[in-house]
């Protein structure tokens, strides 16, 4: 096999490099120029130039499929470590001024991110007018390296033991309803009386089926629920219990105002309630790395200071 260049990064720019291996990650040239925002012959020119420089082929092209070849995952083994580190260098340099500065990815879920971090964007813009924030919402957990996500806030358990968590805030789930709901309907007394009831239902594994009760005493049970309207959005579910549609498992950071003003109640105030485990939090995830970025640092602070652990 031909020999591959060992120092590539002294005679191609840096930009080039990162696009070769964010098309390594991702399987497409499409998918890379969707998340920069450019033209996706761009990113087919960077890559046909880098070849042209190194002499062998990279990647296999079909109308269907993008793959590296042998000599581009040798490429891409060797290559990818000191991408990270040149950019890393550059991050660090750039944090010495005090400033965070480019763009900030941040992902969460929907009804998180309209609910505890777009009502706050305008203050954090405010103080850093230099970083751009690029918030992506959605319901998927993401891969972060592929995508180059620096921050992700997570709800639940995690999964991934190789990405760096924190606790952001712990979560409790109330079953709430309208006060309306209830005078029509009456006031569930013990949790097995929600079977009778109308339950707005959410479609992941546990909130749909059956929700778990702990008593005062520590002791646990299951109750059946059921309903005729199934919305995968928290945000949408908070709606519809404060139009009266039925009884609903809510997390804390999305009610709580409405249980203050009084549009929703919480129907089991003695009780703690999940659809999984009753340990829950809202994490802090950022890929596993020795230096994290100072646009990354300022985000957590800033989070911390408005949402309580």
């Amino acid at each position: 096999m031909q020999e591959i260049a060992t120092n590539p990064i002294s005679v191609m720019e840096l930009s080039v490099l990162q696009t070769f291996v964010d098309v390594v990650k991702q399987g497409s040239f499409a998918a890379v120029a969707r998340e920069r925002n450019i033209d996706p012959s761009s990113v087919s020119r960077a890559i046909a130039g880098l070849e042209e420089e190194l002499g062998i082929r990279l990647f296999q092209r079909t109308t269907r499929q993008l793959s590296p070849t042998e000599a581009g995952i040798i490429y891409f083994q060797r290559i990818e470590p000191l991408v990270e580190e040149m950019q890393q260098a550059i991050q660090v340099t750039a944090d010495m001024s005090g400033q965070p500065k480019g763009t900030l990815r941040v992902t969460a879920s929907v009804s998180f991110g309209l609910k505890c971090i777009v009502p706050r964007l305008p203050e954090f813009r405010a103080m850093y007018p230099d970083l751009t924030v690029d918030l992506v919402l959605t319901d998927a957990n993401v891969d972060l390296l592929a995508e180059r996500i620096d921050l992700a806030i997570r709800l639940g358990l995690l999964a991934d033991s190789t990405l760096i968590a924190q606790q952001l805030m712990q979560t409790r789930y109330v079953v709430c309803a309208s006060p309306q709901y209830l005078k029509q309907w009456g006031h569930p007394e013990f949790p097995k009386d929600i079977e009778q009831h109308h339950c707005l239902l959410f479609p992941l594994a546990g909130f749909r089926s059956k929700w778990r009760f702990r008593d005062i005493n520590q002791q646990e049970s299951e109750v059946p629920v059921r309903g005729h309207t199934i919305i995968s959005n928290a945000i949408a579910l908070q709606q519809c219990a404060i139009a009266g549609m039925g009884l609903a498992l809510l997390p804390n950071w999305l009610i709580e105002g409405d249980l203050q003003v009084g549009t929703l109640v919480n129907v089991f105030p003695n009780y703690d309630v999940t659809a999984t485990e009753f340990h829950a939090a809202a994490w802090l995830v950022y890929p596993s790395r020795a230096y994290v970025p100072l646009k990354v640092r300022v985000f957590i602070d800033f989070l911390k200071r408005f949402i309580p652990g």
